[in-house]
Order: structure tokens, then C-alpha cells, then sequence
């Protein structure tokens, strides 16, 4: 399987490693290498996970208290949101609605 991430999910990822950069020096990077490492997982394990939204599947992240939403189709699975899920539970749907 081939594993894209839109440009939304791109951003999420930007927006978390600023987050933890700001906590302390590295921890952005090591966001970064984490959250990837979770995102290429999608390649072997990708259609395992709960759809609880409905209509993406959602990886939680091993390391950072972040949720991976993808959607499949055929070969392709798509990552379009890389959300903390230490927000307010609407906020994460109407997210998802938006995309």
C-alpha cells in the first residue's frame, strides 16, 4: 500500500512539532520522527483500526497524545488529519466533517 498525507495533515504535523519545540528544545523533532513513524505504519497495518467518526479510520499515536485520520481506497491510503486528542471531542468532528 502507498501512504499519501494532504496538505491539512501536513499542517497538523507543523502545528504539533511547534507546539513541543516551545516546551523544550528536540521535542519537535522527536514529534516529527514519532508521528511519521506512526504514519508509515499505515503502509503494513493500514484498514485495522476503529472508524469511529464514521467514515476515517483513526491510528492513535504510541508516543504523543495525537490521533492519525485516514480514508482508504483501493492501494492508496490517504492521512487527512493528525489531531490532539486533548481538545474537545466536537471540535475533532466538525474537523473531520470539513475535509
Amino acid at each position: 500500500m502507498r501512504v499519501a498525507i494532504t496538505h491539512s495533515a501536513e499542517i497538523d504535523l507543523l502545528e504539533g512539532f511547534s507546539f513541543y519545540e516551545e516546551q523544550a528544545a528536540g521535542i519537535g523533532d522527536y514529534f516529527i520522527d514519532s508521528l511519521v513513524a506512526d504514519i508509515d505504519s499505515l503502509a503494513l497495518f493500514g484498514g485495522i483500526h476503529p472508524k469511529p467518526e464514521g467514515s476515517y479510520y483513526r491510528m492513535l499515536a504510541k508516543r504523543f497524545p495525537f490521533a492519525i485520520y485516514y480514508a482508504m481506497a483501493g492501494e492508496l491510503i490517504t492521512v487527512v488529519a493528525v489531531l490532539d486528542c486533548r481538545q474537545n471531542p466536537a471540535s475533532i468532528t466538525d474537523r473531520l466533517l470539513k475535509t
